[in-house]
């Protein structure tokens, strides 16, 4: 099923949907009217009991697409068209204005509906004097504005859906000039949009939203067609799928998130509403949570929080969808779609249906691949986390673009991971020298699935592996250990600080110095922990046994597989130093230790 055709077909599922023509704003306040169209005062809508106001979502006639120019919406806009008045310079607010006026005095003079009549005596009036309207707050500047006679505000018959405005929009919309032909989407002959509606709520797209099927150059456009002829997409379908995509990209819909620089949509397709809507939840809970947490917690009930909860931990043990839910396992098409901006347009990261239940074994498949020990300080890390422990600073926008995207798309359908994946994170622990739980599960996770290394990448230390690469990382570890031990944890610059970049690359040029600095924390510890330092000696022994140290033990370099093994083994190996008890090396001192 294409993208578009699933998201029509989630429109016609979707319940208390905006009419046709309407769709869902953020409106931030109400111009209340007196019969004369003078101004009673004016109403905030938003809510203004959380740390930022939130604008009210109203079922308002659909916007114009507005690029440079000046284009008017009907009965509804923001301030500096509705009133005339900006918090910016506005340069071009009067003109906004006037194009706002002059549009409906023109589709509302014939009009013999009271409401519109005090509307268009209202325009008339009105000077922009703010002094004169009652309950202003500066903060409504640029906010989208609705209007309402006096009496019909108790009933919210906002003006823009008393009937004549509805009949008047209509007729607006069924223009007989628009061109007809086959929809692609519905298969019907039907009056096909030239413009798709925008999209709003893409992380980093253009406030007033941004396309994601436009022909906006000519090398875009064949056989003589403009806009959308050249694939026609009917006005109904256009409609179904713009405001199907808006409306789940709504604050607090629960069906996005944010991964990496990529915002993505989910929704399940269902038979029965309530599994389709226990399905998006647990796919939001696996991911840690929409961009919408505080909202939706708000929103759901606390037995249904604990349900998903439930479901949730008993997915991260490996337990079978159908033993779980059934109804998930047997009944449910999953849908993600990943988008990002880029100019006035949106770009498809990626999309991919499948059943439910396949998406879950999958996501159990990965889990799987990640565990390694010594782990992290929780069982099952936030997928943030990882990104962020590859990012420079921790942060999100010093990712490579699309590795975000292109991991979670891996990790639903089942594939290889992106090959940036193991050379990001190699590169981010050669420039700060650090392995911890998190990235050794993301170099493990790397070489089970596209290195096929189950034999060696293991969850505990694999004292039986013999790669040249692992071998070398617990050596390294075992190195680090000996001076630590030897000199004790107020080290200006540690073997892992000085070395580890050039170890895990090219360990000829760095594992013979090591060995030559390792004799001489020996002699050290051997003073003070003699029976350590003879444990040390034998564990060197034992690991370097199978590298021929009788001849050139280290190689030149290491490929990006073997690196991956060498950071998985250090920080196993460098685990086994900080057990509380070990068969074969006595107890550290965990004042030495470092954060796991």
């Amino acid at each position: 099923m294409t993208i578009l055709s699933s998201l029509v077909r989630a429109y016609e599922r979707i319940p208390n949907v905006p009419p046709s023509g309407f769709t869902r704003e953020k409106i931030g306040a109400v111009l209340v009217l007196n019969p004369d169209g003078s101004v009673v005062r004016i109403d905030d809508l938003r809510d203004v009991s959380k740390k930022k106001a939130l604008s009210a979502s109203i079922d308002v006639p659909k916007p114009v697409k507005r690029t440079a120019g000046i284009a008017p919406n009907f009965l509804w806009d923001k301030t500096s068209y509705t009133l005339g008045i900006t918090a910016g310079e506005g340069k071009r607010t009067a003109e906004e204005h006037a194009a706002f006026v002059d549009y409906h005095e023109k589709l509302l003079a014939g009009s013999d509906d009271e409401g519109l009549k005090v509307f268009l005596s209202f325009l008339r009036r009105w000077n922009g004097n703010l002094s004169g309207i009652a309950c202003w707050n500066d903060d409504l500047l640029d906010s989208n504005i609705i209007f309402v006679l006096k009496n019909d505000w108790e009933d919210k018959q906002w003006l823009h859906l008393r009937p004549a405005a509805r009949n008047l929009w209509a007729n607006l919309a069924n223009d007989d000039s628009v061109p007809q032909g086959v929809c692609l989407i519905t298969g019907h002959h039907a009056p096909v949009a030239r413009l798709h509606p925008a999209i709003k709520g893409v992380f980093g797209a253009q406030s007033a939203g941004a396309a994601l099927s436009s022909f906006n150059k000519d090398s875009f456009t064949s056989y003589g067609h403009e806009q959308g002829n050249n694939a026609p997409v009917s006005v109904y379908a256009a409609d179904a799928y713009t405001t199907a995509l808006n409306l789940m990209l709504a604050r607090g819909s629960g069906n996005h998130m944010l991964i990496g620089d990529t915002t993505v949509v989910f929704w399940a397709e269902a038979e029965d509403a309530a599994v389709a809507r226990r399905a998006e939840q647990a796919f939001d809970a696996i991911w840690g949570g929409s961009v919408d947490k505080e909202e939706i917690a708000d929103n759901l009930e606390r037995e249904t929080s604990q349900k998903i909860s439930t479901l949730l931990d008993s997915i991260r043990k490996g337990k079978q969808l159908h033993d779980i839910d059934p109804a998930l396992e047997k009944d449910v098409r999953f849908f993600v779609l990943g988008l990002a901006p880029n100019a006035a347009r949106l770009v498809v990261r990626f999309f991919y249906e499948d059943s439910f239940g396949h998406i879950v074994r999958n996501y159990q498949k990965f889990i799987e691949e990640m565990r390694v020990e010594p782990g992290w300080k929780t069982p099952y890390p936030p997928f943030f986390l990882y990104l962020s422990t590859m990012a420079t600073l921790g942060k999100r926008e010093n990712l490579p673009p699309r590795l975000a995207a292109e991991w979670m798309q891996s990790i639903i359908s089942g594939g290889r991971y992106p090959a940036t994946l193991l050379s990001t994170m190699l590169m981010r622990i050669r420039l700060d020298s650090h392995v911890n739980a998190l990235r050794a599960s993301i170099l493990k996770a790397m070489l089970i699935r596209n290195f096929h290394a189950t034999k060696e990448a293991t969850v505990m230390l694999n004292t039986e592996c013999r790669n040249t690469g692992y071998l070398l990382g617990r050596l390294f570890a075992v190195y680090e250990q000996m001076q630590s031990a030897a000199l004790g944890p107020n080290v200006n610059a540690t073997v892992k600080d000085k070395f580890y970049a050039s170890a895990s690359v090219q360990p000829r040029k760095v594992f013979n110095i090591l060995e030559r600095n390792s004799a001489n924390h020996l002699a050290k510890l051997r003073k003070t922990k003699g029976g350590y330092a003879v444990n040390l000696e034998k564990l060197v022994r034992e690991i370097m046994g199978p590298m021929n140290p009788d001849g050139d033990p280290f190689p030149i370099s290491l490929s990006p597989k073997e690196q991956g093994l060498f950071g998985l083994a250090y920080h196993q190996q460098k685990g086994e130093f900080f057990k509380p008890k070990s068969e074969n090396i006595e107890t550290v001192d965990t004042e030495t230790t470092e954060e796991k």
